[in-house]
């Protein structure tokens, strides 16, 4: 098992779609989030995730 720190950028376009859940779900990783900022414009997450190095490594390409 591996973990990482990712900090993860949205553009307002992609706001209000479930982009965590389906990183879970896709590469079955754990995401624990560590500190977050979101609003009507922009947002930004920084989070922990662990699992496979081969699905962190998926999930962030």
């Amino acid at each position: 098992m591996s973990t990482r720190v990712l900090r993860l950028d949205y553009p307002p376009s992609l706001l209000s779609q479930p982009i965590l859940n389906k990183l879970i779900k896709r590469h079955e990783i754990t995401v624990d989030i560590r500190q977050a900022h979101i609003t009507l414009e922009e947002g930004w997450l920084e989070v922990l995730t662990t699992g496979e190095e081969e699905m962190i490594e998926r999930a962030i390409a």
